[in-house]
């Protein structure tokens, strides 16, 4: 009861801070920029906008094909149909309350493929922390590609970031030694009751946070996971180039912009507010002036909601009735082997 208690105060605490993010920013505008803002956006090239879905679908398709690997080693085989269609479910499912898509993937597999849905939370778990890893190399690799650009700019940040932990080292120390403790008390937890249900689910959690490791197709894992990421920077580059003020900017750009907006989708509920400013903001890095600016952040982000909401409900439409035809024909198979 807690648990959700704390669950839903974290959505509407993020929430909140999304929406009103959103106010601020449309606040802030004058009238004359209000209408700068929406001149920009119809600036777009509409055509761009099939290849952006183009690569917004496979960057999705790659990542349920990966999760397919990442069951493999739990000894767990879905069809790709399915992986799809809960991936898919699960992001939409994201949009409404930040961390129900996991469980709401990990419950739509199981229930159609007939699987125990706990034996794939630690793929999740494992998913999550590889694509952490993903986005840190990648920021590194963009401060790096980019360093004369942004230099100055994440500088600044980190001036006001190092002055706002000076003046909160006791705050700080404290959610350390929560931490702290709160991993011994799980380790012990389990040592206590590891031959109970509750210590198996924590060991099949475990050993599929590192199932990566002992992963036959490690390989094409880490293949899926470039093709995964190159289809993200491929999207924001196709959709700089729709805009007439950002169309100058080269493919490096991309991917700091990329960077930056992944942080905004983290923060807020489907990135709602804070992607935008994020992007906004690094875009006038690039001397982007801030309404165009804002325009791309507000068509980016509006884009890849709208694809999930699509294809979210294209898979709530259609899963019951593929698995529908599915066991009829698995039936119709059975009976003329016989």
């Amino acid at each position: 009861m807690k648990k959700a208690i704390l669950t839903i105060l974290q959505y509407i605490i993020f929430l909140g801070l999304g929406i009103w993010i959103v106010y601020h920013m449309l606040h802030e505008l004058t009238p004359q920029q209000t209408t700068e803002l929406v001149l920009a956006m119809r600036s777009i090239d509409a055509w761009f906008l099939i290849p952006i879905f183009i690569a917004g679908f496979f960057s999705h398709f790659f990542r349920a094909l990966r999760w397919r690997y990442l069951l493999e080693t739990m000894d767990l085989r879905p069809t790709v149909t399915n992986t799809m269609f809960a991936v898919m479910i699960g992001y939409l499912a994201n949009l409404a309350l930040p961390r129900a898509g996991e469980v709401a993937k990990c419950t739509v597999l199981a229930k159609y493929e007939k699987m125990p849905a706990h034996k794939m939370i630690g793929t999740i778990v494992a998913e999550r922390a590889f694509d952490i890893l993903c986005l840190i190399s990648i920021a590194i690799i963009a401060f790096l590609v980019q360093i004369n650009t942004i230099s100055s700019y994440v500088g600044g940040k980190m001036n006001l970031l190092s002055q706002k932990i000076e003046r909160n080292q006791t705050v700080l120390l404290i959610i350390l030694a929560a931490v702290i403790i709160l991993i011994v008390s799980l380790v012990l937890i389990y040592r206590r009751h590891r031959e109970t249900k509750f210590g198996k689910v924590m060991k099949e959690m475990s050993h599929g946070i590192f199932s990566i490791m002992h992963m036959k197709k490690r390989w094409e894992f880490i293949g899926l996971t470039v093709l995964m990421w190159l289809m993200y920077v491929i999207q924001i580059y196709i959709g700089l180039k729709s805009l007439p003020p950002t169309h100058h900017l080269s493919a490096l750009a991309s991917l700091v912009v990329l960077v930056y907006g992944s942080i905004g989708l983290i923060i807020t509920p489907g990135g709602i507010g804070m992607y935008t400013l994020m992007v906004a903001q690094i875009l006038v890095v690039y001397d982007i002036p801030e309404i165009p600016a804002q325009a791309f952040g507000w068509i980016a982000w509006a884009v890849q909601t709208v694809l999930i909401i699509a294809l979210g409900i294209i898979s709530l439409l259609s899963i019951h009735a593929y698995n529908r035809k599915r066991n009829a024909k698995i039936t119709v198979d059975t009976t003329q082997n016989i």
